[in-house]
């Protein structure tokens, strides 16, 4: 893992996510690894990002935060809007929900792009019609 429970819930200012048990954060951590070896093309495990990026660090945090979120709140994670037990009832709004935090912009400068492979020198064999 490139960050812990602990850089998570120090960065966290949700009660929800502090009082997370670790293991449930490994797994949003892993989630928020996962996402950001998507965006960037590469998992962070080159010596050169030793000690990790503080904007990489950030970027995780974030999206560990926010799947901590979903994960914890069963009515995000199944896209409830509304929910009535008993005499009591709530409604989410469709603006109040929660927005995955756009973090291309703290990965851009880490982001690999594909290289075309060096391919030499071609030969080729024409015949004629």
């Amino acid at each position: 893992m490139l960050i812990t429970p602990d850089d998570v819930i120090s960065y966290s200012v949700f009660d929800q996510v502090k009082s997370r048990e670790k293991s449930l954060l490994e797994k949003d951590i892993l989630e928020a690894e996962i996402e950001v070896r998507k965006i960037a093309g590469h998992d962070f495990s080159a010596p050169e990002y030793t000690p990790l990026p503080a904007e990489v660090k950030l970027a995780l945090q974030k999206l560990a935060q926010y799947y901590a979120l979903v994960n914890s709140d069963e009515s995000l994670s199944k896209g409830i809007k509304s929910e009535k037990i008993g005499d009591y009832s709530y409604t989410v709004s469709e603006g109040s929900s929660t927005a995955k935090p756009d973090v291309s912009a703290l990965l851009s400068a880490f982001i690999q792009k594909d290289e075309p492979a060096d391919l030499g020198t071609a030969r080729m064999r024409l015949r004629s019609l």
